[in-house]
């Protein structure tokens, strides 16, 4: 039996998976943790974690709108597919050997509607984390001592202390 015209873009056979590159915001903590994460997983598909709108990121995929991999996760696949948002989450949940069968729970309609809900909601967590200045890069200028370290997170190296005094305000 033949697939439907419209699902023919999606035959695994035609146009396999071989590697996916997730663009993901570096100065979210939360995005920070789940790239974390991800490389911690076992792997079915390799997962290449590049800092979204980097010059990495530009290098390798000029035609991306960089601004917008910013807002959301943005996943690409070896063979141009791009995946943004609930969709990029499932798609790299399918990358991984013990999440793949809920991958393919979260594909069907009802589960879609729970990734979405899923999504939005690490969205307005984020947004909340952005506007306090909490995690945002452009939050505390460096002037202030402030440095935002991707492996460590926010760093504060006051003015004066390195001979061992430092002023105190």
């Amino acid at each position: 039996m033949a697939a439907p015209t419209g699902t023919r873009h999606r035959d695994a056979a035609r146009v396999p998976v071989r590697g996916l590159t997730v663009l993901y915001d570096a100065r979210c903590s939360l995005c920070a943790f789940v790239r974390d994460w991800l490389v911690e997983q076992s792997q079915l598909v390799p997962l290449t974690l590049v800092p979204a709108a980097s010059d990495e990121a530009r290098k390798l995929f000029p035609g991306l709108d960089h601004r917008a991999t910013l807002d959301e996760i943005t996943v690409v696949g070896d063979a141009g597919q791009v995946y943004r948002g609930a969709a990029a989450w499932v798609v790299c949940l399918w990358a991984l050997r013990e999440y793949r069968a809920l991958a393919h729970r979260l594909s069907t309609p009802a589960g879609a509607l729970f990734a979405r809900g899923a999504t939005l909601a690490a969205a307005k967590w984020r947004a909340g984390r952005r506007h306090s200045g909490r995690w945002d890069a452009d939050a505390r200028p460096p002037s202030e001592g402030w440095v935002y370290e991707p492996t460590a997170g926010w760093l504060y190296h006051a003015p004066g202390c390195d001979g061992g005094t430092c002023p105190t305000r």
